[in-house]
């Protein structure tokens, strides 16, 4: 692999087949990749946040696979968390997009269970963010959040039912490939519902210790998964002593909510 993070993450970009994958079978749903971090002792977050893990590769790649999809989910949590902006900002990307036939940026789909979001965060007061709110809620954003918004709808029990989100985003907004940036509570409900179809895991050459709080997550936090989700290894990549991993998630049970 070529030795510069630009180098090294634009390759692996290019190797993906997400699309083809999405293809394979008939699906009412998007085909769903995760991507996470994690240090070797499996820690998520750093001071509460992901972004400290990883090297510029990861960053890279981090932004290299949004150019691939069709929709970007993350959970309120996250957004807030991380300070989300627009998804595509450089013009270079946004032509990368086109030219594989999708639109310039990705749907930022945020999932918000309460609506517990503001014109605060960069993504939402951008006139030229496309957003759609996965939630329960009847009720809509403050007028100070000035992206293109849509709403997603769909409870059960009181809960999101990530099921019925998902066949929604596919019927109503086109969205073949979703890639889902957590955080670790979302995650976990995607994979409970059997949603997930690979997982992107960066594994950083560092140990953080702490104790398994909501300041120190793990990738995959808050719901047992009962049996464990058993994975199958695709590839992997080192770079400068990071591991970069792709996984095959076997699909789950249809119906789940949270």
């Amino acid at each position: 692999m070529p030795n510069s993070p630009e180098q090294f993450a634009a390759q692996l970009i290019e190797e993906l087949d997400l699309s083809e994958r999405a293809r394979a079978g008939a699906r009412e749903r998007p085909y769903v990749a995760l991507n996470m971090i994690s240090t070797a002792d499996g820690r998520a977050t750093l001071s509460g946040r992901s972004g400290e893990i990883g090297d510029e590769a990861d960053k890279r790649l981090f932004h290299g696979l949004r150019t691939l999809v069709d929709g970007v989910m993350v959970g309120a949590g996250t957004v807030r968390a991380e300070g989300y902006h627009r998804l595509i900002r450089d013009p270079a990307a946004r032509k990368r997009r086109r030219e594989r036939g999708l639109a310039e940026e990705p749907l930022a789909c945020i999932v918000s269970g309460r609506l517990a979001l503001d014109g605060r965060v960069p993504l939402l007061a951008d006139p030229q963010a496309r957003v759609a709110i996965v939630t329960t809620s009847q009720a809509s954003l403050p007028d100070g959040c000035r992206a293109q918004i849509e709403y997603v709808r769909c409870a059960r029990d009181g809960q999101i039912d990530l099921v019925a989100a998902m066949r929604e985003l596919r019927a109503r907004f086109d969205i073949t490939t979703l890639l889902c940036e957590g955080g670790p509570h979302l995650n976990a409900h995607l994979l409970a519902a059997g949603l997930v179809d690979e997982l992107f895991l960066s594994l950083a050459p560092t140990l953080a210790g702490g104790d398994a709080t909501s300041e120190s997550l793990r990738i995959v936090s808050g719901v047992d998964l009962t049996p464990p989700v058993a994975m199958e290894l695709l590839s992997t990549h080192e770079h400068e002593s990071h591991l970069f991993l792709r996984y095959r998630v076997p699909g789950g049970s249809s119906t789940t909510s949270v």
